[in-house]
């Protein structure tokens, strides 16, 4: 009887570390408190209703079946002093209905059903993939940065995408190294960008906000650390940022930013970095022509702060290892003209 009871107090025990474990599972907190971290069971949009829609449903069918199979476990396990062990040899399949009727039957209905409604959200949303009308913006994925290009209206930019609030906007996505996958939980599903081939990606957002993206597919070093951020504006507001972006910024009004760009375009950061207006045309790192319009700095983990930009340009492996961006070597001086110039690229 001792023995019976400690065997069934291993099982209870184990059991309640499996599902504390479990439940204790969810996204490592973030570095920085500027960063909001999404949930795709928050929807802002008709795409991630449908998704969240389908994995409510998910959540809560696969939290009942456990119940029940964990109410089944017990009642297997519990203790029975006048079980008959020599008739369960006696008739060793007399278990196989069971079996059959739930192991294999019930879970092939189940799956059948889930099959079926993920096609029925799948056909709902492609309705909405289907809309040729609207914004055509390119992303392309980079180790570990995300090329925005608004081949349309000219320009480009990095690890932010503006969009209208309530139209629908296709991403047109490709990779220019490894695979990637774009995720933006509260806007849409996961899409992978894969090389010499384009995937199109269709997001449409309810309200005006900030709504953080990520690489969902594992691309090396700093994969982590590959977000990319969504600010859906009015019509008005985009419409304004659209003529800023598409404005080449003013010359050097003072000595000091003179300077600056005098320090850049003298160094080997034209050869990775473009600045519309002058001869810098890079194109391995980001177009840094409105940079100090942006919100992060190296794809989402650093807010756009003078002090993070200075600690970024003077030694970018330090802050993210592995990165395509050498230490510059620059007097505090030289530092400072940079800084100035940039300050004034918005």
């Amino acid at each position: 009887m001792l023995e019976k009871k400690r065997k069934r107090g291993i099982v209870l025990g184990w059991l309640i570390v499996n599902t504390l474990w479990l439940v204790s599972c969810s996204v490592a907190p973030v570095e920085n408190s500027f960063i909001r971290t999404p949930s795709m069971l928050a929807p802002q949009g008709p795409v991630a209703t449908r998704i969240a829609g389908l994995s409510w449903f998910m959540i809560i069918l696969g939290s009942l079946i456990y119940i029940g199979v964990m109410i089944y476990f017990f009642y297997a396990i519990r203790g029975n002093r006048d079980y008959d062990f020599e008739a369960e040899l006696r008739q060793p399949n007399r278990g196989n209905g069971i079996v059959l009727t739930w192991g294999v039957g019930f879970t092939a209905v189940v799956l059948v059903v889930l099959f079926g409604l993920n096609l029925g959200t799948m056909r709902a949303n492609h309705q909405i993939f289907n809309r040729e009308e609207g914004l055509v913006i390119d992303v392309i994925g980079r180790q570990w940065w995300w090329e925005v290009q608004y081949s349309q209206q000219g320009f480009e930019t990095a690890n932010e995408i503006h969009i209208p609030v309530g139209q629908p906007v296709t991403l047109r996505l490709v990779t220019k190294d490894v695979i990637h996958s774009l995720w933006i939980p509260e806007l849409s599903g996961k899409l992978d960008l894969l090389p010499n081939q384009v995937n199109d990606l269709v997001i449409v957002a309810d309200k005006t906000g900030e709504y953080w993206g990520e690489c969902a597919e594992f691309c090396g070093t700093q994969h982590a650390k590959m977000q990319l951020m969504v600010i859906v504006q009015t019509e008005r507001e985009f419409n304004v940022w659209l003529e800023q972006q598409q404005t080449i910024p003013a010359p050097p009004q003072d000595e000091l930013t003179f300077d600056g760009r005098q320090i850049f375009l003298g160094s080997a950061c034209v050869y990775c970095h473009a600045i519309a207006g002058t001869n810098a045309s890079g194109d391995l790192g980001p177009d840094l022509t409105h940079i100090a319009g942006r919100r992060t700095l190296g794809a989402g983990i650093l807010e756009n702060t003078t002090g993070n930009l200075a600690g970024w340009i003077v030694d970018a492996q330090a802050i993210k290892p592995g990165n395509h961006m050498p230490p510059m070597d620059l007097s505090g001086e030289e530092l400072q003209a940079l800084l100035a110039y940039f300050r004034t690229l918005e």
